[in-house]
């Protein structure tokens, strides 16, 4: 396992140089010039413009600029916003939480639905359940987020009113920031079931409207698999033992079914990150993905490259974790 380990660290180092490398040059490949964003046109002089640009070290030849804006990553320094005046990283630390709790609870939704529906669009093959769940995962995969985002907006919260159309809480509540998940700072901050019921109302269509082509993912993976392994020796043999259907569905079936879901569940944790870009815009949830967007908007170079080059890294520590569980599930990986 420790061999497999360093070899992937291995892979990893090359694949975040490329990655710092792509986002340095495209946001730069992007009309507009930070300076002149942040000072403005008409009252900047030439002396201000050229003092502001060394002041940020855009003056230097892009070779210079990437240079240092490697240098500072392997040390942990991304640089300051151009617009804040904040670190990088102080910003990132503050927005990834809100990101993370609403890609943690899309991934629930999607498991929590996307397995049962696979497991029995299997075991009822070509029935009105198959013809259904599969149906459906193909309508949900085929929507765009943005679209489906404004459908779930219009529907649930300006016809029925049913959910808030954006935000994490009601502006009422004043939790104060201990883990960054807002679901747990409302139980430690004691503000009782209301200010919990009502930060889940604001997390349940951004989370629905991220996981959905997750779920459709995972119960098309899931039927696939299970197909598969219904048909196996192993599980006529625990059935004629005497094992009641749904053990051998579960205990025999299911435990080997896991191994590709696994892999399409961690391609997909990695998806539901980079997918909070629209979902968070959307919504207007504080998290990364707005917080990237709002940066390319203004051409804030040290946040988009910093913030890509933050993103990649945890989707790649994620991919990590999918190996070690996939070893874990296939014994013959550990074998290997």
């Amino acid at each position: 396992m420790l061999a497999f380990l360093f070899k992937r660290i291995f892979v990893v180092v090359p694949t975040l140089v490329g990655v710092s490398l792509v986002a340095f040059a495209l946001i730069r490949l992007i009309p507009g010039d930070p300076v002149l964003l942040l000072i403005g046109e008409r009252g900047a002089s030439p002396e201000v413009y050229q003092e502001m640009k060394a002041a940020y070290g855009l003056d230097q030849p892009l070779p210079v600029q990437y240079g240092r804006f490697m240098l500072g990553a392997a040390t942990g320094d991304l640089g300051k916003s151009i617009h804040s005046g904040r670190g990088v990283m102080e910003e990132f630390q503050d927005r990834f939480p809100a990101t993370l709790e609403l890609g943690l609870v899309a991934l629930m939704f999607a498991i929590l639905f996307g397995l049962p529906m696979g497991i029995i669009a299997a075991v009822k093959r070509n029935s009105i359940f198959d013809y259904s769940f599969m149906s459906v995962s193909l309508i949900g995969y085929s929507m765009p987020i943005f679209w489906w985002g404004l459908i779930l907006i219009l529907f649930f919260s300006v016809q029925l009113g049913w959910t808030p159309v954006s935000g994490r809480i009601d502006i009422a509540y004043d939790i104060p920031t201990w883990s960054g998940f807002l679901l747990v700072d409302v139980w430690r901050a004691g503000e009782g079931w209301p200010a919990f019921v009502s930060a889940f109302q604001h997390l349940i269509l951004p989370a629905i409207a991220l996981g959905t082509i997750p779920l459709a993912a995972i119960a098309r993976m899931t039927r696939s698999s299970m197909l598969e392994v219904l048909g196996e020796d192993y599980m006529r043999t625990a059935r004629a033992k005497g094992v009641s259907r749904l053990g051998v569905i579960v205990v025999h079936g299911l435990r080997n079914a896991l191994v590709p879901v696994i892999t399409v569940i961690g391609l997909l944790a990695g998806q539901i990150v980079t997918g909070a870009v629209l979902t968070e815009t959307i919504f207007s949830w504080p998290g990364i993905g707005r917080w990237l967007v709002a940066s390319v908007t203004a051409r804030d170079y040290p946040v988009v490259q910093g913030g890509i080059l933050l993103i990649a890294s945890s989707v790649i520590l994620i991919n990590v974790g999918v190996d070690l569980a996939y070893a874990w599930a296939n014994p013959k990986m550990r074998m290997q």
